[in-house]
Formats: C-alpha cells, structure tokens, sequence
C-alpha cells in the first residue's frame, strides 16, 4: 500500500493555533457528536459578545505547522473536525489544513462567519453565523475596530457563495426579539431560497441564566416562523470554560 506522506511545511507556513480540544459539539445540527476541535487564533471582526476574545480581540495561542497540528488531531478518535476560531478562515494555511483533514477520512465543520469566500475549501457542513448588529462594539471599547467591523460583518454575496457550494447551517447569535426583522431581511438579501429549518437561533450568553433568560422568546420566535432553536450545550454542561 502507498504510503501518504506527510505534509511539507517551511516556517512560513506556520498557523497560531489557540486551542485543540476534545470534547462534543454543543450547538447547531450536529449537537451532540463527538468531536475534535481546532480552533485558530485571529479573527477579521470585533463581536461585542465574543466567548473566545483569546482567538480574536487579543489573539493568543502557539505557531504550529501543519504536520504538528495533524499529530495532535490523530491522538482524538472523532471523525468529526470542527475548524472555529476566532475566523478560521483568515487563517493562513486554512486551505492545506482542511485538504489534508479530509484526506484523514474527518467529516469538517468550518465555524465561519462567512465574511470570507470559501475558494473551493474541503467542508462537509459550513456553519455559518453571519453577525447581527448587537456584534457591533461601541467606539469606545474597540476604537477604529467598530467601524471595521460594523463594514465586514455582513457579506451577503459571500453567503451566498457558501450556501450555493456546501451543506450549511445559519446560526444566528440573538440577544432578543427585535433581532428577528434583521434576520428577515438577510435572509432576503442573500436572495437564495433558504428553508426555514435551516435558519438556527442560538441564545447570546456565556451563563446559564442568561440563556435561559432569553429562551422563552427563541422559542416562540421559532414556532412562529419554522426556525430552528439552538441551544449551548456545552455552556450547559461544562460553563464557559476554555477547551471543552
């Protein structure tokens, strides 16, 4: 049998990884499936609400090659790979990681805020969470990153460039009530049909109290127009606690 060789990686192509992590995914469809997550540090958005500043507003983690990352992946038994961040896809050497994860027989969840085009990227589900205007941090907390960010957060057609190419999911962040029309009207200008079922509402929150605070109003929001709740599982089960 041919043996795959490894991957050639030069300095250059090192990646800041912040974190890989066993554990289960906590939200969206597969909700449940054990999984090993990799999780790149570097984000190109300033979310208020962020629960991984470490992998965005002040990204930390460690320069690791491609051969380095993969080793670390085969320790975990998971075939399913969750790739989040931060904004995975602003990560450089995003691509030859995805390419050779599939060549590793994983199933790839890309967590993405689909602010980036996807160029044909290996992706088995793209979880896609375009940021609604409560992302959007006050001038003063994040300076000149607001207005960055308030410009980056929505690309419609780069949406649409996802959802036309990969099985997807639309998780959207909501804080309450008035999110809804905002929903409504990015759905329209993706201008592609998206059923409802494939529109995810996940309650803001890194506690429990605060998520269940909001459930109530997900909930009937979803009855009302077909979306589908989403919860936070792993907020459940572990809080909100780094590697888990």
């Amino acid at each position: 049998m041919r043996q795959r060789q490894a991957p050639s990686f030069t300095r250059a192509n090192l990646m800041l990884i912040s974190e890989i992590f066993y554990s289960i995914q906590g939200e969206g469809e597969l909700t449940g499936l054990p999984s090993v997550f990799v999780r790149t540090s570097g984000c190109n958005l300033r979310c208020d609400w962020c629960d991984t500043p470490y992998a965005s507003w002040e990204p930390e983690g460690e320069q690791m090659t491609l051969e380095q990352i993969l080793e670390e992946v085969a320790e975990y038994s998971a075939s399913h790979c969750v790739i989040t961040g931060g904004e995975p896809m602003v990560a450089k050497g995003i691509h030859e990681l995805a390419t050779e994860l599939k060549q590793l027989g994983k199933h790839i969840t890309i967590e993405t805020a689909g602010t980036v085009l996807p160029e044909k990227i290996p992706c088995d589900l793209a979880s896609l969470s375009p940021k609604l205007s409560n992302s959007t941090p006050s001038e003063e907390r994040a300076g000149p990153w607001t207005a960055r960010h308030e410009k980056t957060r929505l690309q419609h057609a780069l949406i649409r460039e996802w959802v036309n190419q990969y099985s997807y999911q639309l998780k959207f962040v909501v804080t309450g009530g008035a999110d809804l029309e905002e929903i409504k009207e990015l759905l329209e200008a993706i201008e592609c049909p998206i059923p409802p079922d494939k529109v995810l509402l996940m309650p803001e929150g890194t506690d429990i109290h605060t998520i269940r605070g909001r459930d109530d109003t997900l909930m009937e929001i979803c009855k009302q127009e077909g979306y589908r709740y989403c919860n936070r599982l792993h907020i459940e089960l572990f809080g909100n606690t780094r590697g888990t």
